[in-house]
């Protein structure tokens, strides 16, 4: 179906229930629906265990063959359920494990496109290694980023297909190896992500949800995640002649111009932040864009020759990266004397727009909630939010993010997981996914 299209019967539908009727759904879950809330709470143990069994392997993201015994029990738990299941190896030279791909493509409702990833940000020497779970609390590796997240897909398609919802169903579930460390080129890498973002209708991303505040947050949108690097160069001379017409500023001096510039002129919009990570400058300067380690030397009666700083940046849109990456470049052509300056970008994750469809699909999410005994979700703060897979795909159809459950401590050794929100986050998508497809 169109973008367009499922957009105007969404709107459709907010507008029925005003009438308490909804185009996916009485006010109140049917029976289907109650039979999946009941089937998740009585087997919550097993998807714990599932998830205790992803934990305990380490999946870093350089640790193909983790990565890979990850990939085999999820592919294992998308055979039973009749998923036509296939590994994407990545080339070699990538250094990456590969992903896995499942598709139930039936002829009904939506074309759904479920999104998770095998890895995590620890590798076999990280220290932390292990599951450990002290009642309704658990901690591990990538146990909230995001192989929980892994589990409430499969136990999801398992309620459904308990209650007879998956036939007919069209869904695509798209299990990245590389989410925290992408293999390069992204054309390689997400070539078949991004295939599946075009073909589906809606795209729902597993990672964490976002409670706080005693709220439950809804995620429509993610920023992008871009690198920048500016390269000056300035001549080197006895430090006695700095400013003068022959001498001119020195690369230090043009790089803190530039700097500054963007602090002063750049920053400000909402949702746009750059960072400046790395800076390298001297005269003799062994840096690049590529990497971030590098060599320098430099004395203090001498004029540096050589300036080489590493940043990122994350926006909100294409249109407001674009307006950034042009207001850099202004700042950058203003060069002090007898320098010269330029900024290249590479481009990573796009950003996830907060699109009317987005809104709509949070709607139908927060319904279901409420439904479920619990209170509406209110939109999450992109700024919130870093960039994920979803965001591939975002240009492409519309979406929600965080469907996970609610955990603390991402990419640190206090990684944890609230085990309670495992099963709510299991009925809202399932729920969602059965709405969505009928």
């Amino acid at each position: 179906m169109p973008r367009f299209k499922f957009m105007h019967i969404l709107f459709l539908c907010s507008f029925l229930t005003a009438f308490a009727v909804t185009c996916f759904g009485s006010q109140k879950l049917d029976a289907n629906e109650a039979a999946i809330v009941a089937w998740s709470e009585s087997h919550t143990e097993e998807a714990i265990n599932l998830l205790e069994r992803l934990v305990n392997i380490n999946s870093g993201s350089l640790n193909q063959e983790g990565v890979k015994q990850v990939g085999a029990i999820l592919r294992a738990e998308l055979d039973t359920l009749n998923f036509e299941t296939r590994w994407v190896d990545m080339p070699p030279e990538m250094q990456r494990g590969g992903h896995l791909f499942g598709e139930h493509l039936g002829n009904r409702g939506e074309k759904l496109l479920l999104i998770g990833h095998l890895d995590t940000v620890f590798e076999p020497e990280d220290a932390f290694q292990k599951f450990t779970r002290n009642g309704s609390h658990a901690t591990g590796p990538g146990i909230e980023d995001m192989k929980s997240g892994d589990v409430i897909i499969i136990y999801a398609l398992k309620a459904l297909q308990h209650v007879g919802a998956l036939d007919g169903s069209q869904i695509v579930v798209a299990f990245t190896g590389d989410e925290e460390s992408s293999g390069k080129p992204l054309s390689v890498s997400r070539k078949d992500l991004i295939e599946a973002g075009q073909w589906a209708d809606v795209a729902l991303g597993f990672e964490a949800g976002v409670e706080y505040d005693g709220r439950e947050w809804a995620t429509i949108a993610r920023r992008s995640s871009s690198n920048w690097c500016l390269e000056v160069t300035g001549k080197q001379a006895h430090s006695s002649g700095i400013f003068d017409e022959k001498t001119g500023a020195g690369a230090i001096f043009e790089a803190a111009r530039i700097l500054n510039g963007f602090y002063q002129e750049v920053r400000g919009e909402e949702y746009l932040t750059f960072n400046a990570g790395t800076i390298m400058g001297g005269t003799e300067v062994d840096a690049g864009c590529k990497t971030p380690q590098g060599r320098v030397f430099g004395k203090t009666n001498v004029v540096p020759n050589r300036v080489v700083v590493r940043g990122g940046m994350r926006t909100i849109s294409q249109e407001q990266l674009e307006r950034a990456r042009q207001a850099m470049q202004a700042v950058v052509a203003r060069n002090l004397p007898v320098t010269e300056a330029s900024i290249s970008f590479e481009d990573s994750y796009p950003p996830m727009a907060p699109t009317e469809g987005n809104q709509q699909l949070r709607n139908m999410l927060s319904q279901i909630n409420l439904e479920l005994g619990r209170e509406a979700m209110p939109i999450l703060d992109a700024s919130r939010r870093g960039a994920a897979d979803i965001s591939f795909v975002a240009p492409y159809t519309d979406g929600l993010a965080g469907m996970g459950a609610y955990g603390d401590g991402g990419h640190t050794p206090n990684e944890s997981l609230d085990l309670e929100s495992l099963t709510i986050a299991i009925q809202r998508a399932a729920i969602l996914i059965y709405r969505l497809s009928r």
